[in-house]
């Protein structure tokens, strides 16, 4: 089977899943590439249209062992038709739950058909240096490892006639997919996040959040219901002025730095 075209989907705050989906593509080896980022609001006002003919990577965060609410409602927009499809999810070396088989199952109900899927890790986005979570990851392995996953993808695309000759791919996971709400109703709060003085109002915050919920007028004004824990802003600001002011979330953060310090590597499903 031919591919005439390569798309890579990705949501991708702090630049993780970005990594890795360009590394998985540099494996794939095609001549066409087309990049489709939805990690700001402004990506996902776009509608994508794919058919047979044409081979769709998207990769996607773990957040609470499940895929990103918004990400999910944009995917569900995707015009496809027996698109081949890889799904891949990164997680922060504690476990991606139901993640990879709900993007699995959405990409399915819309028309893709998953012809190889993955878990990755990418640092947590509660790690930082007094609470390190798979910190730097991906790394050097890591991109190896997903250059070796579109290598594969290659071999196994090139080795059939068609798309539906490719058998259905199993996943870990379960249905009902496990209830993410109130996890984060239980970590947001008002006072989530303290701008110290040092904030020079630069705006860098504002641009990175990937769901709107920084005002760009004034960083300390958060909208909690918005905000999705991913810490982009705090990793991006420049001058250090944000940080965790919520207790449940920096007693979390140090639990998982103690339980996740064994290093996982990525699973693949072809």
């Amino acid at each position: 089977m031919e591919i005439e075209s390569l798309k890579l989907v990705y949501f991708s705050p702090t630049g993780t899943t970005k990594k890795i989906i360009e590394s998985i593509a540099q494996g794939i080896n095609h001549n066409t590439v087309e990049i489709v980022d939805i990690t700001k609001p402004e990506g996902r006002k776009r509608q994508l249209q794919t058919s047979e003919k044409g081979l769709l990577i998207i990769g996607v965060p773990v957040y609470f062992g499940r895929v990103q609410t918004k990400t999910i409602e944009w995917l569900y927009t995707i015009k496809a038709y027996n698109t081949p499809a890889v799904c891949v999810v990164v997680y922060g070396n504690r476990e991606y739950d139901d993640a990879l088989l709900e993007l699995k199952d959405t990409m399915a109900k819309n028309g893709c058909i998953p012809i190889a899927c993955a878990a990755f890790i990418g640092e947590h986005s509660f790690s930082n240096s007094e609470t390190p979570i798979a910190p730097g990851r991906p790394d050097a392995d890591d991109l190896s490892q997903a250059e070796l996953f579109g290598e594969k993808i290659r071999e196994k695309i090139l080795s059939v006639q068609a798309v539906n000759h490719i058998a259905d791919i199993t996943v870990p996971g379960k249905y009902p997919y496990v209830d993410m709400i109130d996890s984060k109703k239980r970590l947001s709060s008002v006072d989530f996040i303290t701008v110290d003085n040092s904030c020079s109002q630069c705006g860098t915050c504002a641009q990175y959040c990937p769901v709107g919920a920084i005002d760009s007028e004034s960083s300390t004004s958060i909208d909690t219901g918005k905000c999705i824990l991913c810490h982009a802003c705090i990793k991006a600001c420049h001058e250090n002025a944000r940080k965790i002011n919520n207790d449940m979330i920096k007693n979390i953060a140090m639990r998982l730095s103690q339980a996740c310090q064994s290093r996982k590597g990525p699973i693949f499903f072809l």
